[in-house]
């Protein structure tokens, strides 16, 4: 079972799953209003709306005979956790960090 990061981030890596998931910023969206902007099938974007679900990044609801597709914005609090950590970390001097080496290992 892959873990929620993983699903998140692979959810992610996909820069039209990325233009979705900025659209519904703004608000809901029915499908079809999601799908106007790309040159592509409906059913291609109900395949990228599927994986952007299961990660937890959306969510879907039928009102009346339209599929509305909602933000989830806590869904990438995980994410965001994860990723600031590294915000903790100073960038590295790689010359440096040879030379440290170099004395270290003669």
């Amino acid at each position: 079972m892959a873990q929620p990061l993983d699903i998140i981030f692979s959810a992610l890596a996909d820069p039209t799953r990325r233009a979705i998931l900025a659209m519904l910023l703004e608000d809901d969206m029915a499908v079809t209003d999601v799908a106007e902007p790309f040159a592509m099938s409906l059913a291609a974007i109900s395949k990228h709306l599927g994986v952007l679900t299961a990660a937890g990044l959306i969510s879907q609801e039928k009102r009346g005979r339209v599929k509305w597709c909602k933000l989830e914005p806590d869904a990438l609090r995980e994410a965001s956790v994860w990723m600031q950590a590294f915000g903790q970390m100073e960038a590295i001097d790689l010359d440096a960090f040879e030379a440290f080496l170099e004395r270290e290992l003669d």
